[in-house]
């Protein structure tokens, strides 16, 4: 009799089991109608395979505290901001060092200690022995799903042709590219951007994630000591690197003479050995604990010291990687160190965990901003329009050979730059079309095209972007925890089908952040179907049936309304 009530203690004792249930946080619909579109079929697919799912549209900025430094999510959907050019870039991506970190550094809170030792043994690789290591990174990662690249955006943008020539690619990767453009009118020395994103206005902080987008306007206003250009790295703040050491290993660089800052003050090689220390701890050991940059953590994690020679000569020495990986630390900003040495201090911010300690350097607005680019602050018109105007002193005015491309080298085209905030896309197509704008700064709906092409002095230009739209998961809370749940819920996802009612057919599909590059492997190419994952169903409906008997593989089971449940 004991016994018996003891198993009956025991079976009320035990909780019942709840149903699964998955939030998902994007952008709301005028700062990225992609994302949300893309939300709202991901909740209608987890809902058909008995998943309760729910939509929480969040500004950027806002999206950025929830996700990346509070971790308060379940799923998120966005695009990656920036290009993915190098597979070190996993490496701050995924490794497990950086789950506890907050920022673009392994957001998902993804450990395995397998992963962690391919991203290490890539660092120090180079050749066939690199592209073999890289490869299982990529095969892995659709295996166990920390995220799901969707893929990569054909960019769609309106610009007029009477004013300016050479559009394609001028915003991706980088701002940058508007060196190439040509001026066709002389009149035409200032160049009108429209933009539906109003955050270039109120924050150009280099190191804050959230607001720097894949078209980062703060890449005009810095320089680096190289710059990535259609595959090829070259010098830029800096004319030339040699490699002086072995073990450890040794970088040393020049600077280009007579560098300035747009305060009149000079540039130096301790404003970049300054810029290294400040991205490892941006608290510069003034507190009791490390304070790393929300970006470029991977590529500042290279440097093991950076010491200034002489005001031309950085001296670089690096941790256990090879020479390929560590020459991406000349591809970040360098930073005046008179103006950033007084933003160590501990910071707070509303909405930040009480426990994430934060210094001046990543909150400040950075408003005005002191770089060393091709252009410089001007002005910000009540967070409507933000103008720049050409750096005369900058060394593509003034030097006479550069060593640069020619795209690149012969200057700016154009006197001032103007980014005016509007309130859509059509709005910014609409100024384009009455010749009030020159370009949309951002890609526009592919429902525009036919309203682009009505005017003979206004363009279609359509650009492959870098930047992939992907859903973030956060491996952190149950069931996301478990690798077999996310397989399985990977499969719900039908990028074919998000090709056609999201993008249009202006996208392609892909499962690896290395699409498109020499570093994919076949079997991961996306012809003409998904190459790893079959979706559960057909043509972007889920089938019901398959969906459960996917997830009683897994080890879930359903209740009698069919909602998951936790196992």
């Amino acid at each position: 009799m004991s016994g018996c009530l003891s198993r009956v203690r025991a079976l009320v004792g035990r909780s019942q089991p709840t149903t699964v249930s998955l939030s998902i946080k994007t952008l709301p619909v005028d700062q990225d109608p992609y994302a949300i579109a893309i939300a709202r079929q991901l909740s209608a697919w987890l809902e058909a395979a008995g998943i309760q799912a729910s939509i929480q549209p969040i500004t950027a900025e806002e999206l950025y505290r929830q996700a990346l430094v509070n971790h308060e999510f379940d799923l998120f959907v966005g695009q990656f901001p920036g290009t993915f050019d190098d597979p070190d870039a996993f490496y701050s991506l995924l490794h497990s060092t950086y789950s506890v970190e907050s920022g673009l550094q392994n957001p998902f809170g993804y450990t395995n200690l397998l992963m962690d030792d391919l991203l290490e043994r890539q660092r120090r690789e180079t050749g066939t022995q690199r592209t073999e290591t890289v490869t299982r990174i990529q095969r892995r990662l659709v295996q166990v799903c920390p995220f799901l690249v969707l893929g990569f955006p054909n960019v769609i943008r309106a610009a007029r042709t009477d004013r300016f020539t050479g559009w394609n690619g001028v915003f991706d990767p980088s701002p940058v590219n508007l060196l190439g453009l040509n001026r066709t009118a002389e009149s035409a020395t200032r160049l009108r951007a429209t933009t539906p994103d109003d955050r270039p206005m109120a924050n150009l902080n280099p190191l804050m994630a959230s607001y720097r987008g894949p078209s980062d306007i703060t890449d005009l206003l810095y320089d680096s000591l190289a710059y990535r250009y259609r595959g090829t790295l070259y010098p830029w703040a800096a004319t030339n690197w040699e490699w002086t050491g072995e073990d450890p290993l040794e970088l040393e660089v020049t600077l280009r003479e007579d560098l300035t800052w747009h305060d009149g003050q000079r540039l130096t090689a301790s404003d970049a050995a300054f810029t290294y220390r400040l991205l490892r701890d941006t608290s510069l050991e003034s507190l009791s604990e490390t304070v790393p940059t929300f970006r470029y953590r991977g590529r500042s994690s290279l440097v093991e010291s950076a010491t200034a020679v002489d005001d031309v000569t950085l001296r670089l020495q690096f941790a256990d990687c090879s020479r390929q990986t560590a020459r991406r630390v000349l591809t970040v900003p360098v930073l005046p160190r008179h103006v950033w040495r007084d933003r160590t201090d501990r910071a707070t911010v509303s909405g930040v965990n009480v426990g994430v300690t934060t210094t001046d350097a990543l909150v400040s607005s950075n408003v005005p901003p002191v770089g060393s680019g091709p252009l410089e602050f001007t002005s910000v018109s009540q967070g409507q329009t933000l103008v720049l105007e050409r750096f005369d002193d900058h060394f593509l005015e003034t030097a006479e050979e550069t060593g640069l491309p020619s795209a690149l080298s012969d200057g700016l085209a154009f006197e001032e730059f103007e980014l005016r905030f509007v309130g859509s896309d059509s709005s910014a197509v609409n100024l384009v079309a009455e010749g009030e704008a020159d370009v949309t700064a951002l890609g526009v709906g592919p429902n525009l095209t036919s309203r682009i092409g009505r005017d003979d002095d206004v363009s279609v230009n359509i650009d492959r972007s870098g930047a992939f739209y992907f859903v973030g998961v956060n491996t952190r809370r149950s069931p996301l925890t478990n690798p077999r749940f996310r397989n399985t819920m990977a499969r719900l996802v039908d990028r074919e089908a998000l090709s056609e009612s999201v993008f249009d057919g202006y996208v392609d599909p892909a499962v690896s952040p290395l699409a498109g590059t020499s570093w994919l492997p076949s079997d991961l190419a996306w012809d003409p179907s998904d190459p790893v994952v079959d979706f559960l169903g057909t043509e972007g409906t889920v089938d019901t049936e398959r969906a459960h008997k996917a997830f009683r593989a897994a080890g879930y089971r359903y209740n009698e309304q069919g909602r998951l449940l936790q196992s």
